[in-house]
């Protein structure tokens, strides 16, 4: 879901930095929530976690350019149901950080744009989990629909940001909106595969109930609502 280099230039930027800092301003009001629940220790344990995937997925896992950018196995919405929107939050921002950093300055400029293509549809995730999952129910215990629906709303929010900064940025010349449709093709396969990695782990989580159990992880992985 990298933006690639030219596609969004000059002036245009600016939009970028006004959507990264909202997106921001979120994530901190969401830390600062998880901070006054948990604690620091907690949040901050899961965050360098998170981290750590989100490296992986970007740096580790297959991944290869289609159309306007490049396809990736993003488990956004695992994120989310094992250490909630936060820490996963902050672990999507940093770990995309890291791996341009360390691996793709190249996508350095793009990371206002990038930042936001991944936190937006996160939060979509966690609106979406308060609205189909009762509040008597613990995330191990998801059915596959559910995880269906969360993993989609993440990768078509992803699919939706990319689609949105191409045509900002080169408008809608049919080669575009092509490149844009092979993008969004593409990134079917992912939606199909999420939502089985989310029951794998949610199943593992079960069975190693202490151990979801501990602060690293989300309350609602082993607990409902109510607990």
């Amino acid at each position: 879901m990298h933006i690639e280099p030219e596609v969004v230039t000059g002036a245009k930027l600016v939009l970028s930095y006004g959507t990264a800092a909202g997106a921001a301003a979120y994530t901190a009001k969401t830390a600062m929530d998880s901070v006054r629940e948990k604690g620091v220790v907690p949040f901050a344990g899961g965050a360098v976690v998170a981290t750590a995937l989100t490296f992986v997925f970007f740096q580790v896992f297959p991944h290869f350019p289609v159309g306007v950018s490049e396809v990736h196995l993003i488990l956004g919405s695992t994120l989310f149901l094992l250490f909630g929107v936060a820490p996963a939050a902050a672990g999507l921002a940093l770990g995309l950080l890291a791996q341009g950093v360390f691996f793709a300055p190249i996508d350095l400029p793009q990371y206002t744009m990038n930042v936001t293509t991944l936190l937006v549809p996160l939060f979509m995730v966690s609106a979406l989990a308060k609205r189909i999952i009762a509040p008597n129910t613990a995330y191990v215990d998801l059915t596959y629909v559910q995880a269906l629906k969360l993993s989609t709303a993440f990768q078509a929010g992803v699919v939706g940001w990319v689609a949105f900064w191409a045509i900002y940025g080169q408008g809608f010349a049919a080669s575009n909106i092509a490149a844009v449709a092979s993008f969004g093709g593409a990134y079917m396969m992912v939606i199909l595969i999420e939502p089985l990695v989310d029951l794998a782990v949610l199943a593992a989580a079960k069975t190693l109930r202490d151990f979801a159990g501990s602060a690293l992880f989300t309350k609602r992985l082993t607990q409902t609502a109510a607990e």
